[in-house]
């Protein structure tokens, strides 16, 4: 009992996004361990390393593998990965439920204003009520993407296997995971309007983050008593996520038109489109072969998998309200603006800087880890045009580990046991969030520093 005490003790003093860290750490200590256990796997064994990055893609909700989910676990493994994926796909909210009963009422003012800028993006008066309100959200959405793709696959298989593939498929698809019984994802169906559409619904749910969807349920269930008004949050991310999903799907369906989309029929090449623009962003299913796309195709997936999903969401990158924000910000200096100014709200300028902070110090966590993984992979003797294929392959796979995306070229089988921890580290990074590191660094205490008399220089 006094061990438990001082347990508790401890953690009290810990600031809440070191716990936070820790806590996604445990589960995947946990994950992994489970994971190699010989009833997890067909063939009873599996390497320490293959067991932290397939735990570590999971609780991260990546979906970058090492081995072929549905052909190396067995049913144990596949339903370890599963309760992972649930895990870390809610694991934002549960864990700050945590934070706060772990806390108690002797939590200081500046700590309840760090948790709140992780997780709300206004102060809640009944942050349990929320989470209890988010768990009946993801139980009734993941319920009814299960439901509508039982009735696909019902058609193929067994009522129990069916059953079991639309519920693995609807907690992955929400969760923005990834993760498929199937070795080559959804390839298979790329033509199914049922299954594209309901996989894209799962997805985007999950991703546009959880105080959005309050908001939008919340709107949906008193419309007819009074008039609910979105926040200026809920309309940024719907607005963007909206903008990002046209502009990607158009986009991949003009470059792609003459290769992968060709002889495809219209709607077929809309829903292809559509949907590699969706699962880019953060989930990591793919319809087609991502190894067979154009470069320039590649580079706009790239674009939109460092921008990712929404904050408070299942998802990684530097998030849609990022991009909205030094949009907005550019077009304030354009015009001659101090303040930024989104839906006739002034945003605070600290949350401006810290948005540009937020990308700056991203893309040089991308090229340090990058370049660490480029270390790691010996030297090919294909030459320089290998080598040029190489730094496409690493960037597109370290992007889509920040990204907590998970789709690949295929430079997931050919890391070093070095090379996937360098990736296990960038998929930790990109769903915790940089800012909650930024939060272990720097802890709590805020300071102006030192000022000197200003002199100006040049720029541009």
């Amino acid at each position: 009992m006094l061990k438990i005490d001082w347990f508790i003790q401890k953690i009290r003093r810990l600031h809440p996004a070191t716990v936070l860290v820790l806590s996604f750490v445990l589960a995947i200590a946990v994950g992994a361990a489970l994971l190699m256990f010989p009833a997890a796997t067909v063939s009873g064994e599996m390497a320490l390393i293959d067991a932290l990055f397939t735990a570590t893609s999971a609780v991260c909700v990546t979906g970058l593998i090492v081995v072929d989910t549905g052909r190396y676990f067995t049913a144990f493994g596949q339903a370890v990965i599963l309760v992972l994926i649930q895990i870390g796909g809610l694991g934002v909210m549960t864990i700050s439920v945590t934070i706060f009963r772990l806390l108690g009422k002797n939590i200081s003012f500046r700590q309840r204003l760090v948790i709140q800028d992780i997780f709300t993006h206004t102060p809640q008066e009944n942050i349990l009520s929320l989470v209890k309100s988010i768990l009946l959200y993801t139980a009734i959405i993941e319920s009814l993407g299960a439901g509508l793709l039982f009735i696909h696959w019902i058609k193929e298989y067994p009522a129990g296997k069916a059953l079991y593939l639309a519920w693995f498929h609807s907690v992955s698809a929400f969760c923005n995971a990834g993760f498929s019984t199937f070795a080559s994802s959804l390839m298979n169906y790329r033509g199914d309007r049922l299954l594209n559409l309901t996989m894209s619904s799962l997805i985007v749910l999950g991703g546009i983050g959880f105080p959005v969807l309050h908001e939008l349920f919340h709107a949906a269930r008193y419309h007819r008593i009074k008039r609910f008004k979105l926040s200026v949050h809920a309309k940024t991310v719907l607005v963007t996520t909206v903008a990002l999903i046209t502009a990607g799907g158009l986009i991949f369906g003009v470059l792609e038109r003459n290769s992968i989309l060709q002889g495809a029929a219209f709607m077929d090449g809309l829903l292809i489109s559509l949907f590699q623009s969706i699962t880019c962003r953060t989930a990591g299913f793919n319809t087609v072969d991502i190894g067979a796309l154009s470069t320039t195709t590649l580079a706009v997936m790239m674009f939109l998998m460092f921008f990712g999903a929404s904050p408070g969401s299942c998802g990684g990158g530097v998030k849609t309200t990022t991009l909205a924000l030094i949009s907005a910000f550019a077009f304030s200096r354009i015009k001659g603006n101090h303040r930024v100014n989104i839906f006739k709200k002034s945003i605070p300028p600290e949350t401006v800087a810290k948005s540009t902070a937020l990308i700056l110090i991203s893309l040089g966590l991308i090229t340090l880890i990058f370049f660490l993984v480029l270390l790691s992979i010996p030297d090919s003797a294909g030459g320089r045009a290998d080598s040029h294929d190489r730094f496409l392959l690493y960037l597109f796979e370290t992007l889509s580990a920040f990204g907590t995306v998970g789709l690949s070229m295929g430079a997931t089988a050919t890391l070093t046991g070095l090379g996937k921890f360098w990736i296990v580290l960038m998929m930790l990074i990109g769903r915790v969030g940089v800012l909650t590191f930024s939060y272990i660094i720097t802890g709590t205490s805020a300071t102006k520093g030192i000022e000197h008399a200003e002199e100006n220089i040049m720029i541009g």
